[in-house]
């Protein structure tokens, strides 16, 4: 039974394991088939992968931003800080400007351990949305007082992972 409630809620995905942008993606298509439109802000994958290609069979209810520079190795450039910079702008005027039911700030939480943004900064998303939006942060190294905020939070946990054997990245699975 679906909720009547008009009450977005804020998803936490966090944890040293694969899949917390996966279940973000997962989270936005079950809400485009409700009829949601979702923006799904990626603040540091700038490399094309195959959600970009599959956003575009389900556009526009799911639009895809990539707008930030890669990873970061070592301390952040001036490059890298506006990139994450406008993100956090652009995250804050979707979940403003009536136009989504579901914003996705993927990596966010990353991108404070990368030093491109603090911890404040992506909080103050939380103040800034709209009471029937949802808002889905994603990134490794969530921390307390972010969790303490959010409504749900999962932690997900690497067990094994096929880089620790030497196996690169697979299409369809991490690209």
């Amino acid at each position: 039974m679906i909720s009547g409630s008009a009450r977005g809620i804020v998803v936490v995905n966090t944890g040293d394991g694969k899949g917390k942008t996966t279940a973000a993606l997962g989270m936005a298509m079950r809400a485009v088939g409700h009829g949601m439109r979702v923006a799904f802000v990626q603040f540091v994958k700038a490399a094309a992968v195959g959600e970009h290609e599959a956003a575009k069979r389900l556009a526009p209810e799911l639009e895809i931003f990539r707008m930030g520079r890669g990873w970061v190795a070592g301390e952040p450039g001036p490059d890298d800080l506006l990139a994450a910079r406008e993100a956090l702008d652009f995250t804050r005027a979707c979940l403003g400007g009536g136009r989504y039911a579901m914003v996705v700030a993927d990596e966010a939480v990353t991108a404070v351990g990368l030093n491109l943004l603090r911890r404040d900064e992506v909080e103050s998303l939380l103040a800034d949305r709209p009471a029937e939006v949802h808002l889905v942060l994603t990134g490794r190294g969530a921390w307390q007082s972010l969790t303490d905020r959010a409504d749900l939070v999962t932690e997900m946990h690497s067990v094994k992972h096929l880089y620790e054997v030497g196996g690169g990245a697979q299409k369809g699975i991490e690209l």
